[in-house]
């Protein structure tokens, strides 16, 4: 049995003032855009700039689409994977660009951000089944071992992949942030109505899931990994805010991963909330961002 290292990164005086001025503006986006809300979800991740000295390519295939993001000199043996968030209904891996280039800078490695069908008009299993189509397709690249991310309902389908073990076998490490893997929402963080969550209402989140999940039951491990949790796993490093009505998913998945015996990191920002690190105005974000960097290339195998 291995114990996770769990580590607690207290809120700065400077950034308490910057997730004032994130959240009022991340309000006032919401109140003032005009335009639908997938465009407006786009818009909003949009803002993270795209790191500098990145190519950025589209993919289009009959298995697999996206975008890669390639730092100039990134070598062509080696991949992340950033699976994007969005609760199974928003998000596009064209609006993730950004976000996903701030991992790359950092690694020096090519990310492929995935597009993936999204509810309401493809429910689970529809989104899991196409993130397993990409192992093949990189390795018919003649890319073979690679690192995946994935942020919120992104890190569910990262956690998800996993579950296959030849999967386990060929990525080196795995990071997750905010992970959105309890579909039954039975962690206390979730039915504390104490929890302050300025991202999300409780409704909001068990919408959702009902929209993505269409009548299957909300324990399946494909759609909810903390229910799945696999006896091996590549080193693990999750990443949470302690303003997030989904902690109890991070820190009870780190440790049941690290009860099976893997290496598992769990960092908790204080005063963060879900999916800071796409906010690289905040210290946190950057912090956070360095230190998965960190933790995919010292694990790179």
């Amino acid at each position: 049995m291995t114990t996770a290292i769990e580590t607690h990164h207290p809120l700065s005086a400077a950034d308490r003032t910057q997730e004032v001025q994130i959240l009022a503006a991340l309000e006032q986006h919401r109140n003032t855009f005009q335009g639908s809300i997938p465009e407006w979800y786009d818009a909003l991740l949009e803002q993270t700039p795209i790191a500098a000295g990145m190519i950025t390519e589209p993919v289009n295939t009959d298995t697999v689409n996206g975008w890669w993001v390639k730092p100039e000199t990134a070598s062509s043996q080696r991949a992340l994977v950033f699976i994007h968030g969005g609760g199974y209904a928003l998000g596009s891996a064209r609006a993730y660009r950004g976000f996903a280039s701030q991992i790359a800078a950092r690694t020096g490695i090519a990310t492929f951000v995935p597009d993936y069908p999204l509810t309401p008009n493809h429910p689970f299993p529809a989104a899991p089944q196409a993130i397993s189509q990409i192992p093949t397709w990189l390795a018919a690249q003649g890319i073979t071992r690679y690192a995946l991310i994935g942020d919120s309902a992104g890190a569910g389908l990262a956690l998800g992949l996993l579950q296959n073990p030849a999967v386990c076998a060929e990525v080196s490490s795995a990071v997750v942030f905010s992970p959105y893997l309890d579909l039954a929402f039975t962690g206390d963080s979730f039915n504390n109505p104490e929890t302050y969550d300025p991202i999300f209402r409780p409704e909001v989140l068990t919408q959702l899931a009902a929209t993505y999940l269409n009548g299957n039951d909300p324990t399946t491990p494909l759609a909810s990994p903390l229910y799945g949790v696999p006896e091996v796993l590549p080193p693990l490093a999750i990443q949470v805010g302690t303003d997030e009505l989904l902690l109890d998913d991070a820190t009870r998945y780190a440790a049941a991963a690290a009860a099976r015996g893997g290496e598992v990191r769990l960092d908790i920002y204080e005063g963060m909330h879900h999916v800071f690190q796409g906010d690289i105005a905040l210290g946190a974000a950057r912090h956070a961002l360095d230190a998965a960097a960190a933790f995919i290339t010292r694990h790179w195998r």
